[in-house]
């Protein structure tokens, strides 16, 4: 080898040749060693061994105590759980993030079956990670059909758990007699438990009511204890009417038109009715000038009509009978006469006018205009873009004098006081004005107010919702305060002051208020405070 010649080696070469010199010189040492010494050696690296191992769990129990004595770790494991609900109480998809937080949190919120029991297709792997943490408890199943061919084994993995399901959710099928194939035999397994169905069917049924001859869809067989049915263009089918658990029912999305003595039929058929709400049309010439029927549902909460077209409320309302105490809202949907509807307000209520109670609401909706009505305790308010319309003496007929609370807007418009104090005179009862979105105000309406307090001798609270507030309501309502102090009146004692979108009157008006008020709320939020 000429002394040029050089000798390369990787690392790994070096460390390993290394590794055998100190192996081969420690071998000689130890052949050196008397027996005892090697014996003491043996047993020193045996104990070295062992304290390594006790420092490792040592240090390991220091930071598992560290952690605990973190805030949050310290949540009792039930008010953690409670908390989990507010991040989501229906999709466990942004729970799952929750449980990266640490072993504590992971290990609370997944025992708890309560945060699993929602599952739906495209969930892929978390669809069977609900299923195992959810245990028992009663499932909630939503359902794009769309999405089964893409997924195959997500019904294959919920088969095995269908009389868990408590809630089903059926979205984007093409028919009702198409699921059965579309869900590849899904309903052979029966829902025994299922107490609340909604159907969404793509395309407008061609026959509303099927005949009783016709076969049942196997969705709608074994439902016997089925408490909530919305459907949405799915065929009314007679078999699951009539189940004597079915409390609510909602009916939406119709184009076809419905033959009234049909509708109230349907209706006359399901009597144990809590809640119904329905947006349909129905056929031209079939709704009644007099009442055919009456039916009474005895058991009715609340009812919500919107019809295409006002007299097809009218003619329903006249062959219903409500109970005392019962919530109904009506809304006219269509485009043509709007104003239809509330030039014969009187009619349409006239046939509940007896039911009404101090606790009951009257809601008709026409937009962009509102009407409201409510007994004792509640609510009277009206929207429109021109407001005195609505106005009319024959309103009087209705229990408005007695109302407590009293919600007023204009949209963009000014509230003029030559309609708003009139108003006021109708509820010497009031005991809250809730004002929204008015985008400014016309001198004169507080000011007015101040000038004849006994007109609202009960007033105590003045809300405002997103308005704009100037100096000058400042200074009414400070007039209006003032002057209600030497008179019989009650005194304000509350203003709140609410806005959705962070415009808040300035700190100096807000201070200037305070002075006079003795309570005045501001904060920025979406909708009001509860003001009983």
């Amino acid at each position: 080898m000429t002394p040029d010649a050089t000798l390369e080696l990787s690392v790994e070469q070096l460390i390993d040749a290394l590794n055998k010199k100190l192996f081969m010189e420690c071998a000689r040492v130890q052949a050196a060693m008397p027996p005892r010494s090697r014996a003491l050696a043996v047993t020193l690296a045996t104990e070295v061994d062992a304290l390594e191992k006790r420092a490792v769990d040592v240090l390991q129990e220091v930071l598992s105590l560290r952690n605990s004595l973190r805030p949050v770790n310290r949540l009792p494991p039930e008010v953690l759980a409670s908390c989990v609900t507010f991040v989501s109480d229906t999709d466990p998809r942004p729970i799952v993030s929750l449980t990266h937080v640490c072993r504590y949190w992971r290990k609370v919120i997944s025992s708890d079956p309560r945060h699993w029991t929602s599952i739906a297709t495209g969930w892929n792997r978390l669809a069977s990670l609900c299923l195992e943490r959810s245990g028992a408890v009663p499932l909630a199943v939503d359902i794009t059909v769309s999405d089964i061919d893409m997924n195959d084994n997500f019904l294959e993995t919920l088969a095995a758990h269908t009389s868990r399901i408590s809630s089903l959710r059926l979205v984007e099928h093409s028919s009702i007699d198409a699921l059965e194939d579309e869900l590849h035999g899904f309903f052979h397994s029966p829902m025994l438990n299922l107490t609340s169905l909604e159907l969404e069917q793509e395309e407008d049924p061609v026959a509303l009511f099927p005949s009783s001859e016709d076969p049942v869809p196997p969705v709608f067989q074994n439902v016997s204890k089925l408490e909530s049915l919305r459907l949405t263009q799915t065929p009314l089918y007679p078999s699951p009417f009539g189940i004597a658990s079915l409390r609510e029912l909602k009916l939406t999305g119709y184009a076809t038109p419905f033959h009234f003595e049909t509708f109230v039929g349907f209706l006359a058929s399901n009597l144990s009715l809590e809640v119904v709400t329905f947006r349909l049309q129905f056929v031209k010439g079939s709704v009644p000038v007099n009442t055919v029927r009456v039916v009474s549902l005895s058991r009715l909460r609340y009812l919500s009509i919107n019809c295409v077209k006002p007299i097809d409320a009218r003619g329903l309302l006249s062959c219903l009978k409500f109970p005392r105490g019962v919530h109904l809202h009506i809304m006219h949907s269509g485009a043509d006469q709007p104003n239809l509807l509330y030039s014969s307000l009187p009619a349409v209520l006239a046939p509940i006018h007896e039911a009404l109670t101090p606790i009951t609401v009257v809601k008709v909706q026409c937009s962009p205009m509102k009407l409201q009505l409510l007994g004792s305790r509640g609510l009277f308010s009206f929207r429109s873009a021109k407001s005195p319309v609505f106005w009319d003496p024959e309103l009087k007929l209705h229990p408005i004098a007695s109302v407590r609370e009293l919600h007023v807007g204009s949209g963009s418009q000014s509230l003029d006081p030559a309609f708003l104090v009139p108003l006021l005179a109708q509820v010497p009862a009031l005991e809250t004005l809730v004002v929204t979105n008015t985008r400014s105000w016309t001198t004169g309406i507080f000011d007015s107010l101040a000038g004849q307090p006994l007109r609202c001798p009960s007033l105590k609270t003045i809300a405002f919702f997103n308005c704009t507030l100037t100096a000058q309501t400042v200074q009414e309502l400070e007039s209006m305060v003032t002057k209600r102090k030497g008179s019989e009146a009650t005194w304000l004692c509350r203003v709140v002051i609410v806005s959705s979108t962070g415009a808040l009157p300035s700190y100096t008006l807000i201070r200037q208020l305070r002075q006079q008020v003795p309570f005045v709320d501001v904060r920025v939020a979406d909708e009001l405070p509860d003001l009983s």
